[in-house]
C-alpha cells in the first residue's frame, strides 16, 4: 500500500511528460486513466457500464461530487511502468487535486511470468499509488472479447 493522498515535497515530473486535465461535463462512478496508447483503458471501462474512460488525461468533473476517483491503468512493459509512474508522480506532486487516486491496475503485456527487471519496476511504481492490481495475459481481449470476468483474473499487489 502505498501513499493515499499527494505528498508534500514531490518534485513534479517535467511538463511535456504530464497528463493534460480537461474537463469533463459529467460524473463517472470510477474514472479508468490510461497512461498510454493500449493500456486497457477502453476494456476496462467497459466492464461496468457506470465507469469511464478518462481518454489518457486527468478528468476534472466540476460539482459536488468531491474528486474524481481515478485508476490509472498501464501495461507491464517497461514503457508502460515509466509511463505510470510519471503519472503517479504528476498526482503525488499536488498538480491534480481535483482527482482521488484509487490505485494502479497493470495488464500485462505478454502471456507469463515478468522478467525480474519489470517485476522490480512494478513494484516501485505501485509504491506510489493507494493500491496496485495486476491483470494477467488475457487472450479473449486480445481478439476483441471482453466477456471475461476480470474480478477473478486480478490479483492484488
Amino acid at each position: 500500500a502505498g501513499p493515499l493522498v499527494p505528498q508534500r515535497g514531490v518534485p513534479a515530473p517535467d511538463r511535456v511528460d504530464q497528463l493534460a486535465v480537461v474537463a469533463r461535463r459529467w460524473p463517472a462512478e470510477l474514472w479508468w486513466l490510461g497512461v498510454h496508447g493500449g493500456s486497457a483503458e477502453s476494456s476496462l471501462a467497459g466492464l461496468v457500464p457506470e465507469w469511464a474512460e478518462a481518454g489518457h488525461a486527468w478528468p476534472h468533473v466540476a460539482g459536488p461530487n468531491g474528486p474524481a476517483r481515478v485508476v490509472l491503468t498501464a501495461r507491464s512493459s517497461a514503457r508502460g511502468l515509466r509511463a505510470a509512474q510519471v503519472a503517479a508522480t504528476q498526482w503525488a506532486s499536488g498538480l491534480v487535486p481535483s482527482v482521488e487516486v484509487v490505485g494502479l491496475v497493470i495488464v500485462a503485456d505478454a502471456p507469463g511470468r515478468l522478467p525480474k527487471p519489470l517485476r522490480d519496476l512494478a513494484q516501485v511504481v505501485g509504491g506510489g499509488v493507494p493500491r496496485t492490481w495486476t491483470v494477467p495475459w488475457i487472450e479473449t481481449w486480445r481478439l476483441g472479447v471482453l466477456g471475461h470476468d476480470v474480478g477473478d483474473a486480478c490479483v492484488e499487489a
